[in-house]
């Protein structure tokens, strides 16, 4: 570039005019005759700068958004994981629940019937040995599990063994159309022959063409020969339908089980049949047995109530015996040593059954009797 004397002097009046202007302005305050001209470069420049802005933000925008798409996308990565974990903990609670309140009725059951079971967890579910309804279970002959045991569950009949590997065993479903076991009635005590159907239902063939039997009625296991492939006393399910008489030699209705098989998770194996036949012992309670066992309690409380405020306002003795007095021997003493017996006793109570874990320990309802 050339460096002539002009241009420099030229600059040097450029810069003096600006500082005069900027002086000016400064003293002139609101008053300032620049006002005017600074009005109008506004007015002037005002659009433009607008126009510029509105050109150029998109790409600012753009340019900051992919700034922060990175961390956009690891909060939202975070957000997720949380997310999922909440989900997990929820469904691993519910699940823990779920499988509390099955093994409590599994237990309760076994020990209704006496019966010695291996817990098992269902680990596949599948055709097997030309059956339609099998389940893989997770217990087998190293448990003690053998061919043709009975399975149940907290509700009652599963199925039965059908083939046992070291690790785990096959169960045949008593609702495949290849199952069948010996029934009876609860009271009447009519003997049948159940038959799974492919579904929810059972068709049951009584042995009695003339048997009374109605919508409501439950049946249990008759039992077998050395009591396999069944134990006897295992709940079957309730009759929700009855076929007319038409002269057969046999009379036929159809049992819903209680046991629902598209939901089967926890289940014991009958390793030690019952002692003795439990008959209908197994079978839950009726709602109205559970009412009136619920208002006959709530009846002896209120008698219990009433005689005790009948004792509390009984006659005062006039002459209270004097304090300091001892007992006589032989009666208070007495009385001291066979209440302190009777704790013993009560002290030792049943035993705590504790937690059956699947597939490995084993609950033998004799240790309770």
């Amino acid at each position: 570039m050339r460096d002539t004397r002009e241009s420099r002097l030229l600059l040097v009046l450029l810069v003096s005019i600006a500082f005069a202007l900027i002086t000016m302005d400064i003293r002139g305050g609101d008053n300032s005759p620049l006002n005017g001209a600074r009005e109008a470069a506004a007015s002037f420049f005002g659009p433009v700068e607008e126009g510029v802005a509105g050109a150029v933000d998109p790409f600012a925008n753009a340019i900051a958004a992919v700034r922060e798409s990175g961390e956009r996308h690891d909060r939202i990565s975070e957000l997720e994981r949380e997310n999922a974990e909440l989900r997990q903990e929820l469904g691993s609670e519910a699940h823990r629940e779920s499988r509390i309140a099955q093994l409590d009725e599994l237990l309760r059951t076994a020990g209704a019937g006496r019966y010695g079971i291996v817990g098992a967890q269902v680990i596949a579910v599948g055709a097997g040995q030309g059956f339609s309804w099998t389940v893989t279970i997770d217990a087998g002959s190293e448990d003690g599990i053998a061919k043709d045991m009975t399975v149940l569950n907290g509700d009652g009949l599963v199925g039965r063994v059908t083939t046992v590997a070291r690790g785990t065993s096959t169960v045949l479903l008593a609702n495949d159309p290849g199952f069948t076991v010996g029934t009876r009635l609860e009271d009447s005590e009519e003997l049948g022959f159940a038959t799974g159907r492919g579904d929810n239902t059972l068709d049951v063939q009584l042995l009695n063409q003339r048997a009374e039997v109605k919508e409501g009625d439950r049946m249990v296991t008759f039992g077998s020969a050395d009591n396999k492939p069944f134990v006897p006393g295992v709940p079957v399910g309730e009759v929700v339908s009855v076929e007319r008489s038409n002269g057969d030699l046999t009379r036929t209705v159809q049992v819903r089980p209680y046991v629902a098989f598209t939901q089967l998770d926890l289940v014991g194996v009958v390793v030690e049949p019952p002692r003795d036949n439990p008959r209908d012992s197994v079978l839950p309670e009726r709602p109205e047995d559970i009412e009136q066992r619920a208002a006959r309690e709530e009846a002896e409380n209120e008698e219990d109530g009433g005689a005790e405020a009948g004792e509390n306002t009984g006659p005062v003795d006039e002459f209270p015996e004097p304090d300091g007095l001892a007992p006589p021997p032989g009666e208070d003493g007495e009385d001291g040593g066979d209440a302190e017996r009777d704790g013993g006793e009560d002290q030792g109570g049943e035993p705590d059954l504790g937690a059956l874990a699947p597939g490995r320990d084993r609950f033998d309802p004799a240790s309770r009797s």
